[in-house]
């Protein structure tokens, strides 16, 4: 077997590279070239680089990323294609983006677009190549369980871990796909291993932004796109009561506390849930944003059996950025889930993705989802329409 898994030469093995221009995955070009691969570097143009030529440094597929990536082509001699998804990136990843906003929920377009254009389409596009396999430079790991089949597991460096922005890989894509990156301890690894193939993108800054947001202002992309979704509306309270407006739903997401502007109350108030049919953004105290149950719409489950209707024990992260939690989970219809907490959550974000872990292994995971309860607006169910804050609340006229 060669470090890919197949019983053949390197030499014999063709290999398509996702690359993005950047560090990782110009280092998993070199490197598989470095070994005798049959290495075939490919970059996908998502949007239109022209009107995006002003790139920040720090955003994901600036302008100056082809030139980067086909510069590393050119340096580690493989052959080496732009294929332009500008229009599938944005009916799959853009639309979606804005669409989800428009539905008072929170977007995650990473998964989106490794979900679509990524590891659907340019996987077609690898086998149309006669590749064996794809590699990319995410930070996870496909290693083989006792049953022989692939599994996706977190990357050895937890700081750098990608699993959850990869949940909805199926099991015939996770068989295809390589990550070579996945073992390495620290982002420092990767950059040491740039650097001695020689690449000038070993000090390139990593991306943080959204690439087609490299300015950071996605509210204004939205409501170009959806004019709709900056339209003003009233902030309530969870009895209904009105306690001041709002500048469109675009600019809030469960959880928020800064830029209500309603001051006045007796304790800090968080954004509870956004009810895009009224625009009403409902507010509470924190203790009111806890969660002890969670719906999770179109499960990709990647744990062999359906999920067993007596339920199974795992960890799930909510959010990207939290520490996965103690949970129980239960079917719910097709390709639904129901997650209950062993202990209550905040923040918890329709729209954002319930990934599901048995120790470093990912079971699985689907985007969190309204159930009906949720969408009842308080302000509907109650006579109180103040425009400001009522007389029972501190500072009110």
């Amino acid at each position: 077997m060669n470090s890919l898994g197949f019983d053949k030469a390197p030499n014999e093995t063709r290999v398509v590279v996702a690359m993005s221009g950047g560090v990782d995955s110009s280092a998993v070009a070199a490197l598989l070239k470095s070994e005798g691969y049959d290495v075939v570097g490919i970059t996908l143009q998502l949007y239109d680089m022209g009107a995006n030529a002003p790139s920040r440094a720090k955003s994901c597929c600036a302008g100056r990323d082809i030139y980067d990536a086909r510069k590393v082509a050119e340096d580690i001699d493989i052959p080496y294609y732009v294929l332009d998804y500008e229009s599938r990136f944005r009916e799959e990843v853009i639309d979606d983006f804005a669409d989800t906003y428009l539905r008072g929920e929170t977007p995650i377009p990473c998964v989106k677009c490794n979900q679509t254009v990524k590891f659907r389409d340019l996987l077609d596009t690898a086998h149309d190549l006669g590749a064996d396999c794809m590699a990319t430079g995410h930070y996870v790991q496909r290693k083989l369980g006792a049953n022989g089949g692939s599994e996706l597991h977190r990357a050895a460096d937890a700081n750098r871990d990608q699993s959850y922005f990869l949940f909805t890989t199926t099991q015939e894509q996770l068989d295809f796909l390589r990550f070579p990156l996945g073992h390495l301890t620290s982002k420092a690894e990767t950059r040491a291993l740039a650097a001695r193939f020689g690449l000038e993108v070993a000090d390139k800054p990593d991306s943080q932004d959204i690439c087609f947001v490299p300015d950071g202002k996605y509210a204004r992309l939205v409501e170009k796109l959806r004019p709709e979704a900056g339209e003003p509306g009233q902030i309530v309270d969870l009895a209904g009561n009105v306690l001041g407006d709002h500048r469109g739903l675009i600019h809030y997401t469960v959880g928020q506390r800064r830029g209500l502007n309603i001051g006045g109350t007796e304790e800090p108030l968080y954004v509870v849930k956004l009810v895009p049919e009224t625009r009403h953004v409902v507010v509470g105290p924190k203790a009111a944003l806890a969660k002890q149950t969670v719906w999770i719409k179109q499960v990709n489950w990647l744990a062999g059996a359906d999920i067993p209707e007596t339920g199974i024990e795992v960890e799930v992260k909510l959010r990207s950025a939290m520490q996965p939690a103690a949970a129980t989970i239960y079917p719910a219809g097709p390709g639904a889930a129901r997650v209950d907490l062993h202990s209550p959550q905040f923040g918890i974000a329709p729209g954002q993705a319930g990934v599901f872990y048995q120790g470093d292994r990912v079971l699985g995971g689907g985007w969190i989802t309204r159930r009906e309860a949720d969408h009842a607006d308080p302000a509907s169910a109650s006579p109180a329409t103040s425009a400001r804050p009522p007389a029972n609340l501190p500072g009110a006229a």
